[in-house]
């Protein structure tokens, strides 16, 4: 696995893992990455410090830094508390709030990729999140 530093056309940042560098590129290419942030399918890498390993323990499964898990998991509790689940009805929820077809509220659910892209090209504002198992605090 890979880390990359990546931006968006916007020029928002956030990172992403990859199997290797041709991993990336193919998912680039069939506009499969989308910015967390606006949405936006136009990446491309950003410079980013090379990472040294330690060891070959780590081998397999990338290990998030311990408080990444910790805000990810706060952030699941606070999103959970303050927002509605709509499930796979998230796209058309975003749009009727989008559209003042109903009235503005939190909600969270689930959006394959080509829905979320429609969403970001109609300016729909949301964010994808990396979902930590609640169980696996």
């Amino acid at each position: 696995m890979i880390l990359f530093a990546l931006r968006c056309g916007a020029g928002h940042e956030f990172e992403g893992w990859f199997r290797d560098g041709a991993g990336f590129d193919a998912q680039q290419e069939a506009g499969e990455i989308a910015c967390p942030e606006c949405g936006d399918a136009t990446i491309e890498k950003a410079l980013m410090a090379p990472s040294i390993g330690r060891s070959r323990e780590s081998k397999g499964r990338p290990q998030m830094p311990a408080q990444m898990r910790a805000a990810l998991t706060e952030l699941r509790k606070q999103v959970e508390a303050n927002c509605d689940y709509v499930g796979e009805r998230f796209a058309e929820e975003a749009r009727r709030i989008h559209y003042g077809e109903t009235d503005p509220r939190g909600i969270y659910g689930e959006a394959s990729r080509d829905e979320s892209r429609a969403l970001a090209d109609e300016g729909v504002q949301f964010a994808w999140v990396p979902w930590v198992p609640s169980g696996d605090a």
